[in-house]
């Protein structure tokens, strides 16, 4: 942890999709909590989160982009402006800024757009004030907004347990090309979790790091999405997306992403995935549709 020196504004910060390459839902606590196992990556494609001292001035919230409609109204449980307050009782500093949101990411969808927005809005505030993103009081600020706001905030790829709070290294996986494709249709977390049954499945972490793509998706098919089934049955049309990525020449492996409905393909490379990209929206112009690679 490193402090440095401090930002005069404006900042501004990326908010990137967190994909789950696998999740296993290993147990559940006495408190309903469910426990798991997954590896977290995180792709190009994201928010962007700008932060602006307002000397003087409460801390605002705006937001542009084309999925700021599908959020609810601006208030003071959305997630941006709860990581302003969370940021200030953990620091004892007072946030006079605008935050401004510009909402790439569909919204509900799986891939953690809300933590990655809390998340950028805390690494923000910490540059603004000379401070690392890893200070203990900044990541116990984030885990008090969400099981994934710190895993999104230090923004590396990880292993995950827990209900989140368990964050170890993950392997090297810059650069791997995939598709993200969401049929715009939100799906409810608690939904998915509420619907599923069955059996828990053991850790599946592995050690090292794939040599490429192929590799990689020869190691997540012998794991899964445990919230596969559950979430299919929430929203039918994630098994379009999957039949539809899973069809495309080169796809190395299609998957759901943590809850979905947002769905991923692998390929070898940027070229495969751009092109199975335009091949996607060409046949369903209504689905958001992002080549990108793994940061």
């Amino acid at each position: 942890m490193a402090s440095s020196k401090p930002s005069a504004g404006p900042i501004t910060e990326p908010a990137p999709a967190k994909v789950n390459l696998y999740l296993h839902v290993t147990g559940r606590r006495d408190d309903g909590y469910h426990l798991l196992d997954s590896l977290i990556a995180f792709a190009e494609a994201g928010d962007v989160v700008t932060v602006t001292p307002t000397p003087g001035t409460a801390p605002s919230l705006t937001r542009t982009g084309p999925f700021a409609g599908d959020l609810p109204a601006a208030g003071a449980e959305d997630l941006c402006l709860r990581a302003v307050a969370a940021a200030e009782r953990a620091t004892g500093r007072r946030a006079e800024v605008a935050v401004h949101l510009d909402k790439r990411l569909p919204v509900a969808a799986g891939i953690g757009g809300g933590s990655a927005d809390a998340a950028a809005v805390i690494r923000a505030l910490a540059r603004l004030w000379g401070l690392a993103p890893d200070d203990p009081a900044l990541v116990d600020a984030a885990a008090g907004l969400g099981a994934d706001v710190p895993v999104c905030l230090a923004r590396r790829t990880a292993f995950v347990g827990g209900i989140g709070e368990a964050i170890d290294p993950g392997p090297e996986l810059t650069g791997t090309p995939l598709v993200l494709v969401n049929p715009r249709r939100p799906v409810p977390t608690p939904a998915v979790f509420k619907a599923r049954t069955g059996p828990f499945r053991p850790a599946a972490r592995f050690a090292g790091t794939p040599d490429g793509p192929g590799a990689l998706a020869a190691l997540l098919a012998e794991r899964e999405n445990g919230l596969a089934a559950p979430a299919r049955g929430v929203e039918p049309a994630i098994d379009t997306v999957l039949a539809a990525l899973a069809g495309i020449d080169g796809c190395l492996l299609a998957r759901l992403s943590g809850s979905g409905a947002t769905c991923f393909g692998l390929f070898a490379t940027p070229g495969e995935a751009e092109a199975a990209a335009a091949s996607l929206v060409a046949v369903h112009p209504d689905w958001w549709v992002a080549p990108a690679r793994l940061l």
